[in-house]
């Protein structure tokens, strides 16, 4: 038998992304949604229509439908001015209908593109096939809680009927670096729309890589694998490293066997750091699906859709990408004020109070975070007006405190809100910058340390720092900036 020699290979990934959107009931009933109240006691967040009992009809949660249109326009998918739903047939424990209510051939956002920023900086076209809308299905569990092992499965059925946006890309991603970053800022987009809370641990985005190589051979012949799916990946780390396994076992497998394998999915096993094969991929008329008769289409008009534009707003990359060419900030700094909506907000707001954008951006990214760790909460929750952070700024960058001094002023503002000027005053924060006060004490810190004078101008600069010390040890509130450099010049004369 012939050697297989692997002269190259291209990887052709494609992402089935599913997000539970974070609306207060389910898809098709008033039953609390699971998304929210992630943790409740197991099938405490059940109806009549959940159940899936006899004469129950599904009615559709308008803010899903808008939750996921917003999802749609952040993608730059083209929104279906109509669109309706389907039944998708199939018999599992955790499906108590036997059937979920999907969309097939009329999806509510078709085809789209994002764009997305690599570790490198440059910039890849990820093209967006479609984003549905559908009901999740419950949850078979085969450990008891705690850990228990049992003999038997156990059906939770407190995710059955959450909404569900599945969003499906074409085989545009390359590398698995590439699938992780792709997933992280879907994460980012979805948290910044407000429309998933998007915890991975909790479910609320579940990933699924479809995966095949083409495989070049030593005479130039093309192989191609069969494609792959990974199902329920519910980690970035792990969404990586099975992508990475996937794509070299499949061409390890054409190597030792010559087998291009079959359409299946697959599945991840921590322990082993393997994927491992569950089934043969259904096809589509395996789900036999049909129009669902109970459930009227979704007809979208131009004042509605420019409605919900206007909700989506500047999205994440683009602030992070005007933040560091317009206002001067790092890579870091963007990320931090423009990855969260309501900071970013707070920012801006900050910013029309006309201080520098590189300071308010330090003081909310030192104190501003350490009081929001401190009190579990978001920015805008702490209770500090962001006119006073611009004020804040405001008094360093004109030398009445030093930059120090501000986490005292953020602590008082959480006590009161006032003015922070009155607040230095009364903590004795305010820097003297009256040159003649300053100019004295410079005298007289000269004339107590002859030595440091003449180790200066015979050109040890550290004696610099010596007199400063000692100039400001011999006033209160001296302004340092001014200190040092009246110091200087001084000496220099």
């Amino acid at each position: 038998m012939p050697e297989r020699v692997v002269q190259s290979y291209r990887v052709l990934v494609g992402m089935e992304i599913h997000v539970q959107l974070a609306t207060k009931s389910k898809m098709f009933t008033g039953c609390a949604n699971a998304a929210p109240n992630f943790g409740a006691e197991p099938n405490s967040l059940v109806d009549e229509q959940v159940l899936g009992l006899p004469g129950t009809l599904p009615v559709m949660n308008k803010k899903a439908v808008e939750y996921s249109i917003q999802v749609g326009l952040a993608l730059g998918c083209q929104i279906a001015k109509h669109s309706k739903w389907d039944r998708k047939s199939y018999y599992y424990p955790d499906l108590p209908k036997n059937y979920q209510i999907s969309q097939y051939d009329l999806p509510l956002c078709g085809e789209g593109s994002f764009e997305l920023t690599l570790e490198d900086g440059s910039t890849k076209t990820i093209r967006i096939r479609r984003a549905h809308l559908e009901e999740d299905a419950g949850k078979l569990l085969h450990d008891a809680p705690g850990g228990f092992k049992i003999d038997h499965s156990i059906l939770d059925l407190n995710r059955a009927g959450t909404p569900l946006l599945e969003i499906v890309t074409e085989p545009d991603f390359e590398t698995p670096e590439q699938v992780r970053a792709f997933g992280q800022e879907l994460q980012r987009l979805v948290q910044f729309l407000g429309v998933s809370e998007g915890q991975m641990q909790m479910g609320h985005m579940r990933f699924e890589p479809n995966i095949n190589v083409h495989i070049t051979d030593g005479d130039g012949k093309v192989h191609k694998t069969a494609i792959t799916e990974i199902k329920n990946l519910n980690s970035f780390s792990v969404l990586e490293r099975a992508t990475a396994y996937e794509i070299q076992r499949q061409i390890h497998e054409w190597i030792e066997t010559g087998s291009l394998g079959q359409k299946a999915t697959y599945g991840w096993d921590e322990s082993s750091g393997a994927t491992f094969f569950q089934r043969p991929k259904e096809k589509e008329q395996d789900y036999r699906y049909f129009p669902d008769p109970d459930l009227v289409p979704v007809d979208v008009d131009e004042a509605w859709l420019s409605e919900l534009k206007n909700q989506v707003g500047e999205l994440p990359a683009t602030r992070r990408k005007r933040y560091m060419t317009a206002l001067g900030l790092s890579e870091a700094e963007a990320a931090a004020l423009a990855n969260d909506r309501a900071t970013g907000d707070f920012y801006e707001k900050a910013l029309r109070h006309g201080s520098s954008a590189k300071r308010v951006a330090n003081l909310l990214l030192s104190h501003g975070r350490r009081l929001c760790n401190e009190k579990d909460c978001t920015l805008s929750e702490l209770g500090i007006l962001p006119e006073r952070v611009a004020e804040i700024a405001s008094l360093i960058d004109q030398n009445k405190i030093a930059a120090s001094a501000a986490g005292a002023v953020f602590d008082k503002l959480m006590e009161e809100d006032a003015p922070p000027d009155d607040i230095a005053k009364a903590l004795g924060l305010l820097q003297v910058s009256d040159t003649g006060a300053i100019d004295a004490a410079i005298e007289a810190a000269i004339a107590a340390n002859p030595k440091a004078v003449a180790d200066f101008k015979g050109g040890k600069q550290a004696a610099l720092g010596s007199l400063t010390g000692a100039v400001m040890k011999s006033a209160k509130g001296l302004n340092p900036k001014l200190v040092q450099e009246r110091l200087r010049a001084k000496l220099s004369s």
